[in-house]
């Protein structure tokens, strides 16, 4: 189940309305997609997004995103150290951060107004606004597989703090 944590309090809900409200009072998007027919592991990306384009398309249109793909990253996946190593420093992005978690998992921690974070698994679409300092980790599962969407051809670029606040919150 998916997983707020309220770090710096020490507790967690797994209460998906009380998650949802939680986010979406920071302005973070937080939604549940379910695939217009089963997705098998190894449906190719055209699948996987034609599969979810009922929710994805009206999504893009409304916020104006040009592009979307899939990644796939698992174990097995040649130097998964080093890519996850690029997501665990606190960052923000000049446009939106959009993932919909097709499988597996990973964490998302945020420093708005306190650290807290959200362990999405498959189903969860989370949209991270623009200037939002956050970290994400694919730890210890070490498997997602999402739909990620853009609005520029650049995709994912992150702005580093360099804050080191994510020190004090990773394993």
């Amino acid at each position: 189940m998916t997983t707020l944590k309220l770090l710096d309090k020490g507790t967690t809900t797994q209460d998906r309305k009380a998650i949802t409200a939680f986010l979406n009072e920071r302005g973070i998007i937080f939604e549940h997609w379910e695939a217009s027919r089963p997705i098998k592991d190894d449906d190719d990306q055209e699948t996987i997004l034609e599969a979810y384009q009922h929710s994805l398309s009206p999504y893009m249109e409304k916020h104006g995103y040009k592009n979307a793909d899939v990644i796939n990253v698992h174990k097995a996946t040649p130097n998964i150290e080093e890519i996850r190593k690029k997501f665990l420093s606190e960052h923000t992005h000049d446009e939106d951060e959009v993932r919909f978690f097709v499988d597996g998992e990973g964490e998302f921690f945020f420093h708005i107004d306190q650290v807290f974070s959200v362990i999405c698994k498959k189903g969860d679409f989370i949209s991270v606004p623009k200037g939002h300092k956050h970290w994400f980790d694919l730890a210890p599962k070490y498997h997602v597989k999402a739909i990620r969407v853009f609005q520029t051809k650049e995709g994912w670029v992150a702005r580093y703090t360099e804050s080191g606040k994510e020190k004090k919150y990773l394993k």
